[in-house]
């Protein structure tokens, strides 16, 4: 017969063994290195410059532009350029006041009689110096000078109101710049009022317009810092700046507009392109910088992991400047700490670390 008591006194005794076992293998403190070493790769923290800047896209456009129409009717003819020895093209560089070209209409012309109006203004200029003349010595009246100075005053407005028309049969190039339209005309047709001859643009200063974040609307101002990138361009990095800022916020886009102007000395860039711009509203000469994507956020505040003898360390941060990229860190890391790039992603404080390149 089984003594029911010393069998219970035997499973208690038993269950408190393995009850003491299971404490003895699972119940350690989590904080406690493993024999585990989790491979992670590893950079020194230093200082070094540190920008933060808002990042955004647009098309830029040409500073000076214009499109040239036919002012009067008159026969086509596309002048020589004298530089390249051939008629204007697109492409060509052509200076102010440059005439690009003609048109001719005789009809106008004759109606406008230049030399008979030069003649008249010549005549009528003579005669008010003569009157003046007389004047003084009292050979005439005041209303015969009058009269003589009126007369002077119609026969200037008449001539340089001739040369005005004459100009309209002359396509000028109002600024410095390079053609970039001219549709072809056969030499000598006859084309008409208000008709598109050339296009001309000055790029070598270029515009972006650019709509923002709300958000960002207290960290712009004029006169900031910009850099402007082309993805077909990736070795050339042209420099502008802020020139305005509305201080409206659009109540449909909840974005704000601004304006960039890009100095473009060597026209690498050209009107139409999409570029992406940077904007630095921030900029610290010594700053202690990391990547961005290595910060983990937990319910402390952000953290990261640096490595000491050979066992990961977490760390909670404070940080500063920001960009896409990099961040600030002013508090929680200091100049030379060794910091986990790489496999921070499974590190708890105290996990024993195998480092690798």
């Amino acid at each position: 017969m089984i003594n029911i008591k010393e069998f219970i006194v035997k499973r208690r005794h038993f269950l408190l063994l393995i009850g003491l076992f299971l404490i003895g293998c699972g119940g350690q403190d989590t904080n406690v290195a493993t024999d585990i070493s989790i491979p992670v790769s590893v950079e020194e923290v230093k200082p070094k410059p540190m920008e933060e800047f808002v990042t955004t896209t647009g098309t830029v456009n040409a500073m000076e532009e214009a499109t040239l129409n036919s002012e009067t009717a008159g026969y086509y003819y596309l002048l020589i350029n004298k530089t390249t020895g051939k008629p204007f093209a697109l492409g060509d560089f052509v200076k102010k006041g440059r005439e690009i070209i003609r048109l001719d209409n005789p009809e106008l012309e004759n109606n406008i009689k230049i030399e008979s109006q030069k003649l008249n203004l010549d005549i009528s200029k003579r005669e008010y110096e003569k009157q003046q003349s007389l004047y003084k010595k009292g050979g005439v009246t005041l209303r015969e000078l009058i009269n003589s100075q009126k007369a002077y005053k119609d026969a200037q407005y008449n001539y340089d109101y001739s040369l005005l028309q004459l100009a309209k049969l002359k396509i000028i190039v109002p600024f410095n710049g390079v053609i970039v339209e001219l549709p072809y005309y056969t030499p000598g047709v006859k084309i008409s009022t208000n008709m598109s001859m050339a296009q001309i643009m000055n790029y070598s200063k270029l515009y972006l317009d650019i709509n923002l974040p709300g958000k960002d609307l207290g960290k712009m101002k004029t006169g900031q810092p910009v850099r402007l990138m082309n993805y077909s361009l990736a070795n050339d990095t042209l420099n502008g700046f802020i020139t305005q800022v509305s201080p409206a916020i659009n109540p449909d886009t909840r974005s704000f507009l601004a304006y960039i102007e890009i100095a473009n000395p060597k026209l690498i860039m050209r009107p139409g392109m999409f570029v992406k711009a940077e904007i630095i509203v921030a900029r610290r000469d010594s700053a202690l910088v990391i990547p961005k994507d290595i910060i983990l956020s937990k319910r402390r505040g952000k953290s990261v992991f640096i490595v000491e003898r050979g066992v990961a360390r977490e760390r909670i941060i404070s940080t500063g400047l920001e960009n896409p990229d990099e961040v600030e860190v002013v508090q929680g890391l200091k100049a030379n700490d060794r910091l986990v790039v790489k496999g921070f992603e499974t590190l708890r404080n105290r996990s024993k670390v195998k480092i690798i390149r």
